[in-house]
């Protein structure tokens, strides 16, 4: 499964070595860059109504694509120079899970901003093992302990228990897994021979497009999923379900989308990249500026058919910082979406390294790798060097404070343990981090057939 990789240092040093000098024009003027209709598209949208990508040189259409799979298809094919895309994708597709390419990114677009929603069903098997507050409101977070008794009920009615999540390596896919895991419930493996990632599953997950989330779990398709925004708050605006947790509470501060471009036309194109890169940081850093006080103006905007297309009081419940559970129960949740704050848009290598964990985990990848393996792959996929220029670069044209950036950071963030499980990660030891997980494949462990071996 796993191809030898591309020498990153190669497309590194040639980058380093093209002095990338802000008086130079970018080499591709006119870009195509695509997205899926999710609040998170939002530094696309702004960096082109704001003009930011027309001050940078760049004529950029912006266009919206049927699922992940035709998205990144798109890049690597070449009809898209770059896309809004999971943070998980660059890294499968480099390392030959899936499709295969060189897929790379200077640029983190945001942290946080997924859910996982119940039906009204599962909720109402759910809420009497849920503690209550003094007001008699479900104390968050919600374990997945809870969700038990209803694959229990399922079970004794023959009924498989189908969860949807948008693609095999997105990061909803492996956060719901995450929170699974983490409540005793065994989400499924993949293997080199069964890629549906069910072997083994309590909770059986599969694909479903983000748009089409509440409508499937209205036909009863699915009894839950893990989905950006705006389709959770969706589901409680229909009244066909209930989000119960947050990926805030389930693995937070992490990498969610990130601007996916193809090795070779970053190596190609560095000019172009640099002020790609610097559109959208700008973007971003207006998007949070003030405490949010520019979100209401972006809800507006990613509200009209050519971006996200949803209603603005759906799209308003995330993006300014509050989430809304069951209807009625709205709760203050500031950092829902982050889109600059916390050193978002650097690419860490640690984020990389976490995703990759998570596809040894579960099966992605087949076979035990070293702790130099992670560090290498993300090294070659998440490229810091290049934000950091960019970053560099505004600095000293005054758009932004160097404070905003991490200089001199080697790219891993510290070791932390807020994870719902409370599991320890640090991303420069990831095999000791994938052996200490409860659930999940662990050393030199394989899956054949249906069976865990070794």
């Amino acid at each position: 499964m796993i191809r030898k990789l591309l020498a990153s240092t190669s497309i590194l040093a040639t980058l380093g070595a093209t002095a990338l000098n802000a008086n130079t024009f970018p080499e591709v003027e006119d870009l195509t860059l695509g997205f899926i209709k999710l609040t998170d598209m939002a530094p696309l949208a702004i960096a082109y109504e704001r003009g930011y990508f027309e001050d940078e040189g760049l004529f950029v259409t912006l266009e919206a694509q049927a699922n992940w799979k035709v998205l990144l298809d798109g890049v690597i094919d070449g009809n898209l120079h770059g896309a809004h895309m999971l943070a998980g994708q660059p890294l499968a597709a480099t390392i030959g899970f899936g499709t295969e390419a060189h897929i790379v990114t200077p640029f983190v677009m945001d942290l946080n901003g997924n859910a996982t929603t119940v039906s009204n069903e599962v909720w109402d098997m759910m809420r009497p093992a849920i503690p209550a507050d003094a007001d008699g409101k479900p104390v968050h977070p919600i374990s997945a302990e809870a969700l038990r008794p209803a694959i229990e009920v399922f079970a004794d009615q023959g009924r498989p228990f189908n969860m949807g999540m948008v693609f095999p390596v997105s990061t909803h896919n492996f956060e719901l897994r995450y929170w699974l895991a983490a409540g005793g419930i065994h989400p499924g493996f993949y293997s080199t021979d069964n890629i549906s990632g069910q072997i083994g599953a309590e909770a059986q997950l599969s694909v479903t497009p983000p748009p089409q989330m509440p409508a499937t779990l209205e036909a009863g398709t699915i009894s839950g999923y893990s989905v950006g925004e705006p389709w959770n708050q969706q589901a409680v605006a229909m009244g066909i379900g209930v989000p119960v947790i947050t990926d805030l509470d389930i693995f937070p501060m992490r990498a969610e989308k990130v601007l996916g471009l193809r090795a070779d036309f970053v190596e190609e194109n560095p000019n172009t990249v640099r002020a790609l890169t610097r559109a959208l940081i700008r973007a971003t850093i207006w998007l949070d500026a003030d405490d949010n006080a520019n979100r209401e103006e972006a809800v507006q905007i990613i509200s009209r058919p050519t971006y996200v297309g949803a209603d603005p009081d759906v799209l308003r419940n995330s993006m300014t910082g509050t989430f809304e559970y069951e209807q009625g129960d709205i709760r203050s949740v500031p950092d829902f979406n982050v889109f600059s704050r916390y050193y978002a848009n650097y690419p860490f290598t640690s984020d990389a390294v976490w995703y990759l964990t998570q596809m040894r985990r579960w099966g992605q990848i087949s076979d035990a790798q070293t702790d130099d393996w992670y560090a290498e792959v993300a090294q070659s996929v998440f490229l810091s060097d290049l934000f950091m220029d960019a970053a560099q670069s505004l600095v000293d044209d005054g758009f932004a404070p160097s404070e905003m950036f991490p200089f001199g950071s080697d790219g891993y963030r510290d070791a932390v343990d807020h994870a719902i499980d409370g599991v320890l990660f640090d991303g420069r030891t990831p095999n000791a981090y994938i052996d200490s997980l409860p659930i999940g494949l662990k050393g030199a462990q394989v899956v054949v057939g249906t069976e865990v071996q070794g």
